[in-house]
Formats: structure tokens, sequence, C-alpha cells
């Protein structure tokens, strides 16, 4: 096949291709769909064995807030978050598990011992280094942290009464 100088080959279409894409396509979908299923499971599992509450950052909007370089871009608008969230809610209300949404702001900036907050605390993907204080943590470990922080005073900030005592 010869090519102009400068351009590729055009690539073929045929039914056949697009036939075995849609297949592929398909059985990737089953994958991560199996895959969200077992992970929501264990998540509340483990929320009903402890008998604690489960808190998830409230990511609608991720995807226009947050800007990436190219080769994030592509893990972050693959990974199927949504549909993980949804399970873990419908798991945790069948279990009658509490779940609790948080804003996610500053969870992986701020340190979960002092609370400072600062851009430079995430050293690298997986190193925390707090500023502040000195603490020196995994990253998700210590954003896990704050979210569960913040959980935990949305779920007693929702228990307190906001209407004021008749007398």
């Amino acid at each position: 096949m010869s090519t102009l100088k400068g351009k590729r080959p055009q690539k073929k279409r045929t039914k056949s291709a697009k036939r075995r894409l849609k297949e592929r396509s398909r059985r990737e979908q089953r994958h991560v769909k199996n895959t969200n299923h077992i992970i929501a499971k264990t998540i509340v599992t483990e929320a009903e064995r402890t008998a604690h509450g489960i808190a998830l950052e409230e990511l609608r909007g991720i995807r226009r807030r947050v800007r990436l370089r190219k080769p994030q871009r592509v893990t972050l608008h693959s990974w199927a978050f949504a549909q993980l969230g949804d399970f873990i809610v419908y798991k945790a209300k069948r279990a009658g598990v509490p779940l609790v949404y948080v804003d996610p702001a500053y969870t992986s900036q701020m340190c979960s011992q002092c609370r400072h907050i600062d851009k430079r605390n995430r050293v690298d993907q997986g190193l925390f280094i707090c500023r502040g204080c000195g603490v020196v943590a995994h990253a998700d470990r210590n954003a896990s942290h704050n979210i569960a922080q913040r959980g935990e005073n949305v779920w007693n900030a929702g228990r307190e009464s906001r209407v004021p005592a008749t007398p």
C-alpha cells in the first residue's frame, strides 16, 4: 500500500472490526461493573461488621473542576467512580449502614493531625509531609482520615437539633 508523504494510510472500518470493538467494549464494561460491585460490597460489609458509617466525597462535577495532564485525564475519565458510588449507596441502604457525603475540598492537602493546609504538603502521588507539624504519611491514607473526620462532623451536625426549644 503506498502512502503520500506525511499522510497515514486510511483505517478500514469494516463491519467485523466494528462488531469486535463493540464486543470488547461490552466485555470491559461487564468487568468494570463486576469489580465495582465487589469493591462496594467489601466496603459496606466492613462498615457493617465494625458498626461504622461510610463517608464519601461529593464528586459531582469533578471532570469540570479538575485540570489534569493528558495521561491523567484518561485515567480520570475512564474510571467509573459514579457507578461505584451508586453501588455503595444502594448496598449501604440495603444493609442499614449510615452514609454521608462530604466536601472534597483540600482533603489531599490538609494534615489529618494538625489540620494545616498547604499545596506543598502533597509531595508527590503517594507521599504526604505536613509543613506545619512534620507528619509523614501515605497521601491517600491521610486524605481518607480527613474524609472520615468530615463525615463524622456532618453526621453529628445532622443529629443536632437546629430548632430552638419551645417554652
